[in-house]
């Protein structure tokens, strides 16, 4: 691991109680949403990670990953050292639905446009965003496509747990020698 970035890790996990995971070359931070924004300050104004390259979200409907059914992912790019660091937050249903995860606007003003994707797509609040509206989907447009309890029209999704229950119901195409 590239000096700056260890330094930069074991920062966030003395400073902010953060689970570190490295899996090939990529090391990511989980963080909690109350230490979120002082631990991105802290990346930004002492670490040197200047650039939001990127922000988006995973859904684990209908397992969760503990208490958290989405997470929030945050590429973080530092031009001065050449480096990449991932921070990962955990987010209830009731807290992205209720009074959202803290924006970070503010730090990096890009990710205004990450957050009203994230908002439209998944439904996910964030609280101080300047301006959370949608930005993909017509503004009456019900509900969050990219979550994964979203209806796809007359079919349900197919997850592992009810593979049986929706094959069962599929119409198989059958073979007949003339």
């Amino acid at each position: 691991m590239n000096e700056h970035l260890q330094r930069s890790v074991d920062t966030l996990a003395g400073r902010f109680e953060g689970m570190v995971s490295e899996h090939r070359g990529q090391v990511t931070v989980m963080l909690t949403t109350e230490t979120l924004q002082p631990a991105l300050t802290a990346l930004r104004d002492e670490l040197g990670f200047d650039f939001l390259s990127s922000l988006t979200a995973s859904d684990y409907w209908p397992e969760g990953k503990g208490d958290a059914r989405f997470h929030l992912v945050y590429q973080l790019w530092s031009s001065t050292h050449q480096v990449r660091l991932t921070v990962r937050v955990g987010v209830s249903e009731a807290l992205a639905e209720g009074d959202g995860v803290p924006s970070v606007e503010g730090l990096y003003p890009v990710a205004n446009w990450h957050e009203r994707e994230i908002f439209d797509m998944f439904g996910v609040r964030f609280a101080g965003n300047s301006d959370l509206r949608r930005i993909l989907m017509p503004h009456d447009w019900v509900g969050h496509p990219l979550r994964k309890d979203y209806p796809l029209g007359y079919e349900e999704p197919q997850f592992t747990f009810n593979y049986e229950k929706i094959q069962a119901r599929k119409h198989q195409a059958r073979y007949e020698e003339a």
